[in-house]
């Protein structure tokens, strides 16, 4: 009869160390801990759910804090609680997502009357929060005022908006990413393959707008980026890439507004 063999009390030790080592990681690596972005629907999206675009975003981070932007800015925390997210916003509000990740990088949640959204995942931009373009430190431009704001308060949201752009462009190059999104951000600055220039205040997104306390606040706005376009010099760098060349211009805009 063959007997259990027998481990010295150092080597099972070892075992046990050698077998943590290899689980670990797929026990710790939270599978929602991405940045997640909006790509299609299935249903009738209602409400602020049709504001949904390619630049809607959720970005859980690994600290249980979190960002999104699907038509309207919120930051606050989230918890995973049987096969939901669950959000608590810095106003206090609850959202449960219920959700499933149907592959690898992909995540369909329900949203409000059935509404399911699909979403791609990226890897966080940075963990320093100041280098992630999707962190609250660099969206606090999309936080709507709640008085009307005096022309610092102005000049602060604007610049924050500019280190937004350039943490995006950063974002960009350092991942080498092939395309980014620039059509679908809330935003008063129309981006070419070769520059930018000021939107008509007709054309501007109505997500943009809704960041300001009136309509009078946010033609300021609009004032003072006219103002930095035709009278400050704004040198573009010279290269190939367009992520150095915007990076560098959102940089030095973000200069003027300080």
């Amino acid at each position: 009869m063959l007997q259990p063999r027998q481990f010295p009390l150092a080597g099972r030790s070892l075992v046990i160390a050698c077998l943590l080592a290899v689980t670990g990681c797929s026990l710790l690596v939270n599978p929602l801990t991405r940045l997640w972005f909006f790509t299609y629907g299935t249903g009738t999206p209602q409400g602020k759910d049709s504001l949904l675009n390619p630049a809607s975003f959720l970005e859980l981070r690994p600290d249980g804090s979190y960002t999104r932007d699907f038509g309207r800015f919120e930051y606050g925390t989230w918890l995973k609680k049987d096969g939901q997210i669950v959000l608590t916003s810095h106003e206090h509000r609850l959202t449960i997502l219920p959700f499933t990740l149907p592959g690898a990088g992909e995540m369909q949640t329900t949203l409000t009357g059935g509404y399911l959204a699909n979403f791609d995942s990226r890897a966080i931009p940075a963990q320093k929060a100041k280098l992630d373009p999707f962190s609250l430190d660099n969206n606090r431009w999309r936080v709507a005022a709640t008085h009307k704001e005096t022309d610092p308060e102005i000049r602060k949201r604007l610049y924050n908006h500019c280190q937004f752009w350039a943490a995006y462009f950063r974002w960009a190059l350092e991942k080498d990413l092939s395309t980014v999104d620039v059509r679908s951000t809330p935003t008063p600055i129309k981006i070419y393959g070769n520059g930018f220039t000021l939107k008509p205040s007709a054309d501007l997104p109505a997500e943009w707008v809704a960041c300001f306390h009136d309509s009078a606040d946010c033609q300021k706005a609009s004032d003072m980026i006219r103002d930095v376009f035709q009278h400050k010099t704004i040198a573009w760098a010279n290269t190939d890439s367009k992520y150095k060349m915007f990076l560098s211009a959102f940089q030095q805009m973000a200069n003027y507004f300080r």
